[in-house]
């Protein structure tokens, strides 16, 4: 999946621009407050119907705009004729309005089928370090993606089951017929998604590893799925055997809601060993290793949008990344504010596109990359 052209209108500080990105390598740079992670915000949006900065959307509508507007045309790898994405949302819009080549949509889940989007931020280096909650948001990105048509129906269908559940057992006097009817339902879908979850991890394992060797020189790093109950004990007896508890407590202690991605560094947790450094490269492993074992099941890539990689990195680390970035290819916006550091590291191969940043507005410059084709040395300014 690439995107062939992107026309963003009133994302931040930025009013108007609209440009055709390199299908691999396209590296803004530019000072703090340029707009730089605007327009990773905005691609994020086209394939999400929302920002990964936050979820209020006054902050995202530049300043005296009624609504911003994103098009896209997306090309994919098994269809050569490009499709037509669109994202737009008024300051006083409850939701996002969505078109998919021209026919309008609710559901954000079939932008995020088409356009697959991986985030390599400040914010995803907490991966490692934050609650569950991001990792099991990890695992089931992958899921999602890998098996879409099975895990997605499952897993509304157990969030569903599990918010009546534990309504149920808010309420204090539970009958046995109206409890013993969601618990089946949340057994039935919650077994699906954790047999998808577990599989997913089996798969990925091996990209990981490779990833982290190719990275770093990091040995006995391990990640291994914990399912959220006991792996001796079916969940049905789980829950039996825990109702009281629940009871008392008004809420689901067992189940796929609990799950968790644990990486280990020999028997202990990584986090308590790693320095933030060696987190960081165990993060952006996990995070490249999602894009190889996408594209190798699917067939389809995803995009990658890396923001601020020079202050997250080392120099070593930094060219490692890159190269990876690159073999793995897929197409990527990434943002740094000198292009010097990232520029040595681009391979002459790769086609690249480089783009100063600069108060919400874009310049398209000459590659230092000799053997990219001759029309991106074009300087294109949009005002």
């Amino acid at each position: 999946m690439i995107i062939q052209k992107l026309n963003i209108t009133n994302i931040r500080n930025i009013e108007s621009i609209s440009f055709q990105p390199s299908p691999a390598i396209n590296l803004f740079f530019g000072l703090n407050g340029s707009g730089k992670t605007s327009l990773l915000e905005a691609v994020h949006i086209l394939g999400l119907a929302r920002s990964f900065q936050t979820s209020k959307i006054k902050p995202v509508i530049r300043a005296g705009a009624e609504k911003y507007t994103i098009f896209g045309l997306i090309e994919s790898f098994h269809d050569s004729i490009p499709l037509s994405v669109g994202v737009s949302r008024r300051i006083n819009d409850s939701t996002p309005k969505i078109k998919i080549a021209n026919e309008a949509t609710k559901s954000s889940s079939e932008l995020a089928v088409l356009i697959p989007i991986q985030v390599i931020n400040p914010a995803a280096f907490k991966l490692l370090e934050g609650s569950p909650k991001l990792r099991r948001g990890f695992i089931d990105w992958g899921v999602f993606h890998v098996e879409h048509r099975q895990f997605f129906p499952s897993w509304k269908k157990m969030q569903k089951a599990l918010k009546q559940r534990n309504s149920l057992l808010r309420q204090g006097k539970i009958a046995d017929s109206e409890l013993s009817v969601w618990s089946h339902s949340f057994i039935e879908s919650a077994s699906l998604v954790d047999e998808l979850r577990r599989n997913y991890i089996d798969r990925l394992q091996p990209y990981f590893y490779k990833m982290l060797e190719a990275l770093c020189d990091l040995k006995d790093i391990s990640i291994s799925y914990y399912r959220g109950w006991d792996k001796e004990q079916s969940l049905e007896v789980v829950l039996k055997n825990g109702l009281e508890r629940d009871v008392q407590s008004g809420y689901t202690h067992a189940g796929p809601q609990r799950a968790d991605l644990r990486i280990r560094a020999g028997k202990h947790n990584a986090l308590d060993l790693l320095s933030r450094g060696q987190m960081k490269l165990v993060i952006a492993a996990l995070k490249l290793a999602q894009g190889c074992l996408l594209s190798d099941i699917t067939g389809n890539n995803c995009i990658f949008l890396v923001d601020d990689l020079t202050s997250e990195l080392d120099t070593p680390h930094r060219k490692a990344f890159c190269c990876l970035l690159q073999q793995i290819k897929s197409q990527v916006f990434i943002t740094c504010i000198e292009k010097e550091l990232l520029a040595e590291f681009l391979l002459p191969n790769i086609e690249c596109k480089m783009f100063h940043v600069k108060q919400g507005q874009i310049k398209l410059i000459d590659s230092p990359v000799p053997a990219i084709r001759q029309a991106n040395s074009l300087e294109i300014e949009y005002e």
